[in-house]
């Protein structure tokens, strides 16, 4: 293949150098800064002919980019979300969108079984009170056991899953809600199925596992906090944005729910004045459920296969709107 001859594709990730160079064997590389938008910051010849694009759920891929990249066949979502593209228009494209499940599942899951732990046995308060002289004043606050409480998971999906199975080795009672029943799930004893009010109702814990579209968006919000419990705690690590995040808030201070643990928020980065910031009751992480080094690697690496397989006229491992494949392959093989 001469160098007239290779594919050109857009990276707007950062990337290790191995990955880098992989891609390159086979395309011409054009780099973008991370989140910028490309119908924007791509030159307009290297727009025309642009075939493939390698980014991150912070990189908007809407319908400006579909108009902009005319030979596009592929964007590759480093990410399981992806909340940043619409589907509808690379559809109408004939784009092939991809994303990286799985890999990130297990990684996901020890952050959502930790929150249960951390909010249980209190440890970021008992951690305060040993350090900042509280103990020399009186005997700690009590905490609680997991074992026996029931966990809700709201969304049953491949994270739910691994959640389950996490929450059932320490005897905890795992519930879900889906908008359809999962045999297999049941059938293993992982989670018997409940209707959503009851979900929030009958829960020591609500963990949320539901992808952010149309109708999720908001979909969390006083009424539900209203059925959970006082004792109870929320927990979400799918999208900020499903929650209506000042009904939370109203919820935690007026001890509606005991507390939360949120790795995601309504906006990103959280602005240091958001109420979140300064409850008591609230464990918050930076949107880094999936942080680790072995998942991050392994979700850039499937992200870079998924890019290379559809330049390649290979179908893909993971797509979001498979129904395109077919007129992508086509693209190819011209």
């Amino acid at each position: 293949m001469t160098q007239a001859e290779r594919p050109t594709v857009i990276v707007a990730l950062n990337l290790a150098a191995d990955l880098k160079d992989k891609i390159a064997q086979t395309c011409e590389v054009h780099m973008v800064p991370l989140g910028k938008p490309l119908d924007e910051h791509v030159p307009a010849d290297v727009r025309a002919k642009a075939v493939g694009i390698l980014t991150t759920a912070l990189t908007p891929i809407k319908a400006p980019v579909f108009a902009a990249f005319p030979q596009l066949r592929v964007s590759s979502n480093m990410a399981v979300g992806y909340d940043n593209v619409d589907v509808g228009a690379a559809s109408a494209s004939k784009v092939v969108i991809c994303n990286t499940p799985g890999v990130l599942d297990a990684a996901v899951a020890d952050v959502c079984m930790a929150f249960i732990l951390n909010l249980a046995r209190k440890t970021f308060e008992l951690e305060r009170f040993a350090r900042d002289g509280s103990w020399t004043k009186g005997s700690p606050p009590l905490s609680m056991d997991v074992a026996g409480k029931t966990l809700g998971l709201l969304g049953m999906g491949r994270i739910g899953k691994v959640l389950a199975r996490r929450a059932r080795a320490f005897d905890m009672n795992v519930v879900y809600h889906n908008r359809k029943h999962d045999q297999e799930a049941e059938q293993a004893g992982l989670a018997s199925y409940v209707g959503r009010d009851e979900l929030f109702s009958q829960s020591d814990f609500v963990s949320v596992h539901i992808p952010l579209t149309p109708e999720t968006k908001g979909s969390i919000g006083a009424r539900e906090f209203g059925l959970m419990k006082p004792s109870a705690y929320f927990i979400n690590t799918a999208r900020g944005t499903v929650v209506d995040e000042e009904a939370l808030i109203a919820a935690l201070k007026d001890g509606k729910i005991a507390g939360a643990g949120l790795d995601v928020m309504a906006k990103e980065p959280l602005d240091p004045a958001n109420p979140l910031t300064s409850l008591p009751n609230v464990i918050l992480q930076p949107h880094i459920g999936s942080g680790t080094v072995e998942t991050r690697r392994a979700m850039i690496e499937l992200a870079v296969d998924n890019l290379l397989d559809a330049v390649a006229g290979r179908q893909p491992k993971a797509m979001v709107n498979p129904e395109v494949w077919d007129a992508v392959a086509q693209k190819a093989a011209k």
